[in-house]
């Protein structure tokens, strides 16, 4: 069987190089780096998993927990730091959690007792689990958040929800629209709740009062997508526009529609959040604003396996479809 001195021999380097060419250490010249990988080609020779965890004391593991109802934002972050982790020699486990996340701390425990993960990637909400940060800390565990609030130790992700929430106003505003419905997230995610307040901004700049009637409350899943637009349906002044804080919901909204009836965007506009994949193949294709969340995903993967860096500065981009247009 080839070993790591084979590798060594042939390359005409030191084992302790080898090992940090396996290991995707980014102190490598490209050069040193494409001798060693041409005899390990040529040598066929695969790393012994437990070996490499033993000599470095790491895993090679990175594990994602999340709680978050839209299986389309999951898919895309999980897809992003799949991908990146096979490219730096790890391997991502995926542990979901009921959306009570009443059973976390015995997932992670359980987790910690069988892997050992490297470091942990959360999104919202459990990504302002204040509980779960602290038992992270607790045990010395890395973790890395995308679009966690507040000032914690683990490095996060900022994103401009409050400005993506502004793009949608602007947007609809600009069709024409002035009696707008908003399906608001649940509580326990503060950065979406942003998008609700740069969506406040607008209408504010655009000098409309805040109807409260016009802000309902959904769980971020599709479902509850359909049961806030049936309440805005409802109102004695319905909505000409209904802006949905992301994709899922928006996604109902546009089936409620075809049920009852009406034509989008002729008799109602619809907008989401994120630029899930289901936002471009529904008909009409819906109008959202577009996360880079595989990039998101990547960046984080990054940190937790090489050490925290600069984070880049992540925009949000307004997507205009066919469910959006001019007030009739």
């Amino acid at each position: 069987m080839t070993s790591i001195h084979d590798v060594a021999a042939l390359a005409q380097v030191s084992i302790k190089t080898v090992s940090r060419v396996v290991n995707k250490a980014p102190n490598v010249s490209p050069a040193l780096r494409d001798r060693v990988q041409a005899a390990i080609d040529q040598l066929g020779y695969r790393p012994n998993q437990s070996a490499r965890r033993l000599a470095g004391g790491r895993s090679f593991m990175i594990a994602f927990l999340y709680n978050n109802p839209a299986p389309g934002y999951v898919s895309r972050i999980q897809i992003g730091a799949a991908w990146r982790c096979r490219e730096l020699g790890y391997h991502l486990v995926v542990e979901p959690i009921s959306p009570g996340g009443e059973e976390r701390f015995e997932v992670l425990d359980r987790l910690v007792a069988a892997l050992r993960p490297d470091g942990v990637l959360l999104v919202p909400p459990l990504s302002d689990d204040k509980e779960l940060l602290a038992r992270l800390a607790e045990m010395s565990l890395p973790y890395a958040r995308i679009a966690g609030a507040g000032e914690m130790p683990g490095f996060t992700i900022q994103t401009p929800e409050q400005a993506g929430g502004r793009m949608v106003a602007d947007h609809l505003l600009g069709l024409g629209h002035r009696r707008i419905g908003v399906i608001t997230p649940p509580l326990t995610h503060h950065a979406a709740l942003r998008r609700v307040d740069g969506f406040r901004d607008g209408l504010a700049a655009a000098g409309l009062a805040i109807d409260d009637d016009l802000f309902v409350q959904g769980h971020f899943d599709f479902a509850s997508g359909i049961e806030a637009g049936e309440a805005l349906l409802a109102l004695p002044q319905p909505p000409t526009a209904i802006f949905a804080t992301n994709d899922e919901m928006a996604l109902g909204v546009l089936t409620l529609a075809h049920r009852i009836g009406l034509r989008v965007p002729e008799d109602l506009s619809v907008a989401g959040f994120d630029d899930t994949s289901a936002s471009l193949t529904s008909w009409p294709p819906l109008t959202t604003v577009r996360q880079p969340l595989e990039d998101m995903s990547r960046c984080v993967i990054d940190a937790l396996a090489r050490g925290p860096a600069e984070t880049p500065d992540f925009q949000f981009t307004l997507i205009e479809r066919g469910s959006s247009g001019p007030l009739a």
